[in-house]
């Protein structure tokens, strides 16, 4: 399936691992450009020489005023995957203003920020656009020392329609992706205990985790013109888990 992504630029924040790197590579084999954000400069070396032609900028989304200058010159951009997030577990008695600062500096006001240059652009351009948010299933269950986490993932959800709400008259469409646990190598470290895999793979009803390419080829379609009439929405890629 043509999904019309060739010859568009897109921006992918948290590009140097995981789900994030995967949906460069997925993007760049669409025939898209892809500008790769990551923290890491030794994590945007390997992705440039594995993926030659991505346009690598390292900055820490934490820092608005870095991030205004590494960003504020990117250029024309189509496409915008905010994935790039963190994910401080604590019990919610044990909650920390360090994790609390860090955790919604990433994982929603980056989002914001990253989000406001790229549509300002897209305005300025006249030319419509999609943006994609990666959130999780943690948005809408609760799930144990996760408190941070899942209310930052929360709050992307509902940032994410109302960039749907506000956006959407200028051609721009916002949605979110929610998955499940995903089967990176960080996942598949995090989750090797069967105990506590068992207790998350239990309420799923297909019985799995989420493979990597699970969530991008989900990506991929919210970014492409095949979801031209889809935004606001926040699709689940966890194998029937918010259905419990």
């Amino acid at each position: 399936m043509d999904l019309g992504l060739a010859g568009r630029r897109a921006l992918v924040t948290g590009a140097g691992k995981g789900i994030g790197r995967s949906t460069v590579l997925a993007l760049q084999a669409a025939g898209a450009q892809v500008v790769a954000v990551s923290r890491t400069q030794e994590d945007l070396d390997s992705l440039v020489r594995e993926c030659p032609g991505v346009e690598p900028v390292c900055v820490d989304l934490a820092d608005w005023e870095a991030t205004e200058r590494a960003l504020s010159n990117v250029g024309p951009v189509d496409l915008l995957v905010n994935n790039a997030a963190v994910a401080l577990l604590q019990s919610f008695l044990e909650v920390t203003k360090e994790a609390c600062d860090t955790s919604f500096n990433v994982n929603l006001r980056a989002v914001i920020q990253v989000s406001q240059i790229v549509a300002r652009g897209m305005i300025a351009r006249g030319v419509p656009g999609a943006i994609v948010n990666v959130s999780s299933q943690a948005s809408q269950r609760a799930l144990t020392n996760h408190t941070v986490y899942c209310s930052t993932k929360g709050a992307l959800d509902m940032l994410t329609k109302m960039m749907a709400l506000e956006l959407g008259p200028h051609k721009i469409r916002v949605n979110a992706v929610n998955p499940t646990v995903v089967m990176t190598p960080m996942g598949r470290t995090n989750w090797s205990d069967p105990h506590k895999a068992k207790a998350v793979l239990d309420r799923i009803p297909l019985g799995k985790f989420a493979e990597v390419e699970n969530v991008v080829d989900t990506i991929l379609f919210l970014l492409s013109n095949r979801s031209a009439m889809t935004t606001g929405s926040t699709l689940p890629v966890d194998g029937g888990f918010l259905a419990t």
